[in-house]
């Protein structure tokens, strides 16, 4: 009777911790929209790319809102604090057939695994890197999600490589320095106790680079920075993770700007 009574009490605790969660989701939903003036004015904007997938979860029709707008919120409130880069901190996104795609040099895109490019939205997005944009995919798991994304650069790079980073890399070391790649589990590790989720082992960090051997394409696969940005500020999410995914994002702008 014990062991019944104790397997309803975590239960019991587990469905409220998720109801927590969806409460505070709802509420960072809810938030009105920080008003800091017109991206013109700063010198670094952070920018969502948004695209269109055959489904995605919950077949919404997108995914490329995940985590919006509380991670880049809260992500930006740090940026700002560790660099002093003039960076807009309002939320911002652009989608590849934007008129003023050029204007913003660095784009943040999440759940690429459920990406899907039209032929012009590849030529668009090629140009944009081979101009000097610099893309960062992050939050996407398991081999499924990784075709996908294959097959989707593929489009844009029919003959670059996707290559893994050393740690030697400039870019973990052009403002901190990393010294390790870890994995940065979602939120959902605290409630599955899974670092990673679908059929996903191990924490990659890839890229794509240009012919001078600078990082165009910057791939956190069985990673998921978004959540540790999003979810800094709750006292269950281990601060450890939540640094280095501070860190980590950090580097990738500074890397931005000066490569």
């Amino acid at each position: 009777m014990s062991l019944l009574a104790a397997g309803a009490f975590a239960l019991q605790q587990r469905q409220s911790f998720l109801e927590r969660l969806l409460k505070l989701e709802e509420e960072a939903d809810a938030e009105p929209p920080v008003s800091d003036g017109p991206p013109a004015n700063f010198n670094f904007v952070f920018t969502r790319l948004v695209y269109q997938g055959p489904g995605g979860r919950f077949f919404r029709g997108h995914t490329w809102d995940t985590d919006f707008p509380k991670a880049d919120r809260q992500f930006l409130m740090g940026v700002l604090r560790y660099t002093g880069i003039h960076g807009r901190r309002q939320e911002h996104v652009v989608r590849l057939q934007d008129p003023n795609l050029f204007q913003y040099p660095f784009l943040y895109a999440v759940e690429v695994g459920y990406s899907h490019f039209s032929d012009d939205e590849a030529a668009r997005l090629r140009e944009y890197l081979e101009r000097g944009g610099f893309l960062v995919v992050d939050d996407f798991h398991g081999s499924r999600e990784w075709a996908n994304f294959e097959e989707q650069m593929r489009k844009v790079f029919p003959n670059r490589p996707i290559r893994e980073v050393e740690l030697s890399d400039p870019i973990f070391h052009c403002f901190f320095d990393i010294e390790e790649k870890r994995p940065v589990p979602g939120l959902q590790y605290l409630y599955s106790g899974r670092i990673f989720e679908q059929d996903g082992t191990a924490a990659h960090y890839r890229a794509i680079y240009d012919d001078d051997n600078r990082i165009m394409v910057m791939i956190n696969y069985n990673v998921d920075l978004g959540d540790a940005w999003e979810w800094a500020d709750l006292p269950e999410y281990p601060e450890a993770w939540t640094s280095y995914a501070y860190r980590l994002g950090v580097n990738y702008i500074v890397y931005s700007m000066t490569h």
